[in-house]
């Protein structure tokens, strides 16, 4: 019978750790994907704002870098956040 409830427990928090992981993914799919649409729509203006005189290249490689920092650092969170999670499933 303990057996049995331990394993219900091990069941339960496996299963809560899994539905943790979809939720983070979902999350940082849905910043990436909005990220990327801006990345683009800022790439494309800026090619316009270029041309047309009213930007300089160095304005628009600044604002391109703070966007694929910004990138840069949700993936770093988000593999933090699932080997956590996979640490604490191993536990």
């Amino acid at each position: 019978m303990k057996n049995q409830t331990k394993i219900a427990k091990q069941n339960q928090e496996s299963n809560h750790i899994h539905q943790e992981k979809l939720r983070q993914a979902r999350a940082i799919f849905n910043l990436k994907f909005n990220l990327l649409k801006v990345s683009i729509v800022t790439a494309f203006a800026s090619v316009l704002l270029i041309y047309s005189g009213n930007l300089s290249v160095e304005k628009v490689e600044a604002a391109q870098g703070v966007i694929n920092a910004i990138v840069l650092l949700t993936h770093e969170i988000t593999k933090d956040t699932n080997n956590r999670l996979d640490n604490n499933k191993n536990d």
